[in-house]
């Protein structure tokens, strides 16, 4: 890997272009590397893994609105829908908006966390749906996945959105752009005009992930591989973009980022070197936010200590600033103590989440969130006693760059009335490489059975696994059904609107 330093040059010192950002990252997305075999087989995990949270989703309503709206731009040769037959084919940044929303609504797939958060496998459905469309085979999607995955954890090492209340994204519509290209082989000129599109037009705010979070939660990653895969369309016809987008006098980091001061050191893989960032992301075990995963696994097991709920005290969170400010009560958002909040809220409130699963000893993707869980009296009582605290020794794991080192968790007090404390930590969840009980590729297929049991009839289970499984031997015929179909009557129509 080499590190590059970024910072903004003013229009007297006009950076050149292939000292950009932008440039560097696109001359990574069109060097023709080989995929390694364990990249290749985490992909397949993760190709897996996206589907199953895709389908357990595909009924709720950001999907159905998603979806309908894809279905409104039919094409011939286009890409497909999660939940539909392959004879539904649609413009490939519709499928992308579509199955983007569908992979994000439930918040249960991969992750990476540094000094951004996001979750890579949002690369997945704008990529495939351009492979779909330009008719290429698996070969030609696993180095476009490596490349996407790579670009996005790269920059979420190094350059923090959220400290500016930029929304992650903006990671995204760059690393989903510079994924697309390696797809196409394109040169690294279009790539980076199209990198530097790709961030202009995905940079936004972090309200949709603060205070009533609504369903743009779903939608805004969705929109960001969308407008990845318009700006690569734009750029490969010859159009240019504002430039250099992230080291100019007026660019993002300029006037959303650090300022004109700001310097970054981002890692990029060297000329010849394989793209192998997606094996330092994790996915979920739990549908809820990444930080509270090891959290969850925690309280499974000192919830057993408890026999009475009401005779709690207190419950003090022990852990890095990422979790107190963004999901704790650092955040100071009341809604993360509203009973009648949204699952969106709810998912994103460290104390809600522990209070379930300390009670429960189980976590399930809907009935966890479900109203009647949410209101039920004890669990509300208990759920006001919980308070999270920022500990430095946390937060200086979570930025670790050894992987031995670096966690997610915390430590949970309980302190009870009569003055006795029940008490532990864990560094990293259960599901982690380096966890109790690390996934391998058994455990993303029982993910998958768990969230279709039920949906998806059982011979449409076993071709999608059998062909997920033969992923880089695919022609493009097969690419085309890399996809799980639901009998028509399962699959919900919503609301009609301006495209109908």
């Amino acid at each position: 890997m080499i590190l590059h330093d970024v910072r903004v040059h003013p229009e007297a010192d006009r950076l050149a272009r292939d000292q950009q950002l932008a440039w560097k990252i696109a001359a990574v997305a069109a060097d023709p590397v080989a995929v390694d075999a364990d990249v290749a087989e985490m992909i397949i995990n993760r190709v897996i893994d996206n589907a199953a949270v895709a389908i357990a989703s595909l009924n709720r309503h950001p999907v159905i609105t998603a979806r309908d709206q894809a279905l409104a731009h039919g094409r011939a040769g286009g890409a497909t829908l999660f939940g539909l037959d392959p004879t539904h084919r649609v413009h490939a940044e519709w499928a992308a908006w579509a199955n983007g929303t569908a992979v994000r609504e439930l918040d249960y797939h991969d992750t990476f966390l540094a000094a951004e958060y996001s979750h890579p496998g949002d690369n997945i459905p704008p990529i495939l749906a351009v492979a779909q469309q330009a008719g290429l085979d698996g070969a030609a999607l696993l180095r476009g996945i490596a490349t996407g995955y790579e670009i996005q954890v790269d920059l979420v090492r190094a350059i923090s959105l959220h400290k500016h209340k930029i929304d992650h994204v903006a990671h995204l519509g760059p690393s989903a752009a510079a994924g697309i290209g390696t797809l196409l082989n394109l040169p690294t000129e279009v790539i980076y005009q199209a990198v530097q599109q790709a961030l202009h037009v995905t940079t936004a705010t972090r309200q949709s992930r603060k205070g009533e979070i609504s369903s743009w939660k779903a939608f805004a990653p969705a929109h960001a591989g969308k407008l990845a895969i318009e700006a690569v369309d734009r750029a490969m016809r010859g159009e240019g973009a504002p430039s250099p987008i992230y080291e100019g006098e007026d660019s993002v980091i300029a006037w959303m980022l650090d300022g004109k001061s700001a310097h970054y050191q981002v890692p990029l893989p060297a000329a010849g070197e394989a793209k192998r960032a997606i094996l330092d992301t994790y996915t979920k075990e739990h549908s809820a936010e990444y930080q509270s995963q090891a959290l969850i696994d925690l309280s499974f097991e000192l919830g057993r200590r408890v026999t009475d709920w009401d005779e709690v005290q207190d419950i003090l969170i022990e852990t890095s600033h990422h979790t107190h400010y963004v999901i704790g009560t650092g955040s100071n958002d009341p809604q993360k103590f509203d009973p009648n909040a949204s699952r969106e809220t709810l998912d994103h409130s460290i104390m809600y989440i522990v209070a379930v699963a300390l009670q429960d000893g189980a976590w399930h993707h809907l009935r966890s969130y479900a109203p009647e869980r949410a209101q039920r009296p004890d669990t509300v009582r208990l759920w006001q006693k919980i308070r999270t605290i920022e500990d430095p020794a946390w937060t200086r794991r979570y930025h670790a760059e050894d992987p031995a080192v670096k966690a997610f968790g915390g430590r949970i007090v309980i302190t009870m009335k009569d003055g006795s404390v029940i008490a532990d930590e864990r560094a990293v969840a259960n599901a982690h490489s380096l966890g109790k009980t690390p996934w391998g590729r058994a455990e993303y297929i029982r993910k998958f059975h768990t969230l279709t049991d039920g949906l998806v009839d059982p011979a449409e289970q076993a071709r999608f696994l059998d062909l997920a499984q033969r992923l880089p031997e695919l022609s493009a015929s097969s690419l085309l059904a890399l996809n799980v179909a639901l009998p028509p009557e399962r699959v919900a129509r919503g609301r009609t609107g301006l495209f109908d």
